[in-house]
């Protein structure tokens, strides 16, 4: 088995490796992007819209990108509005995005007031999935669990495999109310010795989904500011434009006319990878590293040395990353991350952390400055950087951070499946032939 994996493994790596002139010579845009950074425009959405640079003319006629301060845009309104707004008329707002993204509109006072009551009302598991739950074999992998259980809901749909437009919303109104509880069942499961059924609490259905979420992990209805804050997060994480890689995903099995489930698993799939979805479990790993390798916190110099260290690959995981830093977008902030700064020393100082969060800070003031040097790039702390401290200031373990964004991203996705079934036509894009020419075929005998 092994010699035959090991020649598998050679054959891929001496085929497959790209070459870097033909990528120049053909203008091939890897990853989506073009050769400025910027991402290839391949459909259009009026769900999200991400802004981190604005191109200006040169003076020789053509273009270049210019950092500017993040923002994001939900359905053309500035997230950071939806956020003051509830927080002004002191209520939770998680409910009122979901609907902005499914419908494009803010909900009146009574509609929202209906859309929350039908959300509480699908929030409870049908038995047979929380046996699902339950019986599955045993494995620590939430994203994995997650995908499982989502993929399995098909079974309680007497429709599952309709596309007619009025299924699929109720398809995903059906997977926006369960994920919370579907993440908190595959959480206290993986507590439980004997399977027990009494210790699955079930939904209140006149809570929130950041309540119920928090509620149906600890046993405990949360205090003000951690529901409140927690339905922040949730907000903030919905949805980010058509272009990042697991509501693309999403889009794209969509287009091929796949049924809602297969399509939500296709982006949990997405997210469960590092380089989208584990960034900030990535933050936590590594800030636990310079705790332990620098000596004095308080100290620019040790810490600016030991970024130094992690950038050249001589420290940490030797990746070459400072993990929390830099976006696809995003340039000279991302508002998320600037919102989280402060309510983290908020939080941090409530749970008696803030020299830690000092250490965070710290490495938000001299990191990108580095980077810049090094790489010649603008970048800035995500919302990554500081998401993960938030949740382990809220006693969330850290194997639900990706399931908590898949969570609240699920309203993204079932927004832009809807959209991609409205405007109607599969993507295919091409691919360009790294082959040199068409080969003969050799029989088998003269191998």
């Amino acid at each position: 088995m092994e010699s035959v994996l090991k020649k598998v493994e050679e054959l891929a790596l001496l085929h497959d490796r790209i070459d870097p002139k033909i990528v120049k010579e053909k203008n091939i845009k890897l990853g989506l992007r073009n050769e400025d950074g910027s991402g290839v425009f391949v459909g259009i959405t009026s769900k999200g819209q991400v802004i981190g640079y604005e191109k200006i003319i040169t003076g020789d006629g053509g273009e270049k990108l210019h950092p500017v301060p993040g923002k994001l845009y939900y359905c053309g309104y500035d997230v950071e509005d939806l956020i003051k707004g509830k927080e002004k008329e002191k209520r939770f707002g998680f409910e009122e995005t979901i609907y902005l993204l499914l419908t494009g509109e803010l909900p009146a006072k009574e509609d929202l007031k209906s859309f929350s009551k039908e959300l509480g009302k699908r929030r409870a598991l049908p038995d047979e999935a929380k046996e699902l739950i339950l019986n599955r074999p045993e494995h620590d992998d939430q994203m994995c669990s997650l995908h499982t259980i989502v993929s399995a809901m098909h079974l309680f749909d007497k429709n599952p495999n309709s596309t007619d437009l009025r299924d699929v919303t109720r398809q995903c109104l059906d997977l926006a109310a369960r994920f919370p509880t579907i993440i908190a069942y595959n959480y206290r499961k993986n507590l439980m010795k004997k399977n027990d059924y009494k210790k699955l609490l079930d939904p209140d259905p006149d809570l929130g989904t950041a309540e119920n979420f928090l509620y149906l992990l600890s046993g405990k209805v949360p205090d003000g500011f951690t529901a409140e804050l927690f339905d922040t997060m949730l907000i903030f994480h919905a949805e980010h434009g058509g272009g990042n890689n697991s509501t693309f995903t999403t889009r794209c099995v969509s287009s091929s006319g796949a049924n809602t489930y297969m399509a939500i698993c296709a982006g949990i799939g997405s997210l469960s990878g590092h380089l989208h979805g584990g960034a900030n479990e990535a933050v936590v790993k590594m800030i636990d590293d310079i705790k332990r390798n620098v000596t004095d916190w308080k100290s620019d110099e040790e810490v600016k040395s030991y970024l130094i260290k992690l950038l050249e690959k001589k420290a940490g995981d030797k990746s070459g990353k400072i993990y929390g830093l830099g976006h696809a977008v995003y340039t000279l902030s991302d508002p998320r991350a600037v919102f989280l700064e402060v309510r983290g020393a908020e939080l941090a100082k409530m749970c008696g952390r803030e020299k830690e969060f000092s250490l965070y800070r710290r490495i938000a003031k001299i990191a990108p400055q580095l980077v810049k040097d090094k790489k010649g790039k603008v970048v800035c702390t995500n919302v990554d950087f500081y998401s993960g401290f938030v949740y382990q200031c809220m006693g969330i373990p850290k194997e639900l951070f990706t399931p908590i964004f898949a969570m609240a991203r699920v309203a993204g996705w079932s927004a832009h499946r809807i959209e991609e079934i409205i405007q109607g036509r599969i993507i295919r894009p091409s691919y360009f032939s790294s082959l040199k020419g068409m080969r003969s075929y050799i029989p088998l005998s003269k191998r």
